[in-house]
């Protein structure tokens, strides 16, 4: 008996008399550490399931094994992402991007090379990322204690290294008053209008 093959749904609908659908366009989630990044990517994912989600963390795990967090290898690391978005994006696919990406000039060159490009802001106080990095469990892949590793000198946006807000994201959300639901709506808003250009 032949074994029946579980196919992807499409994603559910977007604007009317638009595209009605988004190909090739690349969102990136950036943000302190603890401010929600990976919570809404998959939040995202559940709602329009053919994205597909490039973890930092998890990306730097194949890439530096033995991570020095050092500018210079952070510069390569973000380089790589970008480039492996851009690739994916070009074969049509939809990508989130789920990192920091504390330095601006990262996200600059996402957007340089990168046709269909957004980002999303996830506003944070520094108090309520390090209150919530303390208590999550599930971690993607990124070290546990940051806050408590930055306060010892190791390099950790917004402790000891700095982290550049965006100037002209697509869309802020401020995750200490929204909850996820909030958020996704938003979300959802912002790849609406821009199914329609």
């Amino acid at each position: 008996m032949q074994k029946e093959t579980k196919l992807i749904p499409p994603h559910p609908p977007l604007a009317k008399g638009g595209r009605g659908d988004l190909k090739c366009l690349a969102l990136w989630i950036t943000g302190l550490p603890g401010s929600g990044k990976s919570t809404l990517a998959d939040a995202i994912k559940k709602a329009y399931p053919r994205f597909i989600i490039l973890r930092m963390d998890e990306f730097r795990k194949v890439v530096t094994p033995a991570p020095a967090y050092s500018d210079f290898e952070r510069d390569i690391v973000y380089r790589s992402l970008v480039y492996l978005a851009k690739i994916m994006t070009g074969q049509g696919h939809n990508v989130i991007i789920d990192a920091t990406g504390n330095l601006r000039r990262w996200r600059t060159l996402a957007r340089r090379l990168i046709p269909k490009y957004a980002e999303i802001y996830l506003k944070c106080p520094l108090e309520v990322a390090i209150k919530r990095e303390r208590k999550r469990t599930y971690t993607h892949k990124a070290p546990r204690g940051i806050y408590k590793k930055g306060a010892k000198g190791w390099p950790v946006p917004g402790i000891n290294v700095p982290y550049e807000e965006p100037k002209k994201p697509e869309l802020v959300i401020e995750t200490d008053r929204l909850s996820v639901n909030e958020s996704t709506g938003l979300v959802k808003k912002l790849l609406f209008r821009l199914s329609r250009q």
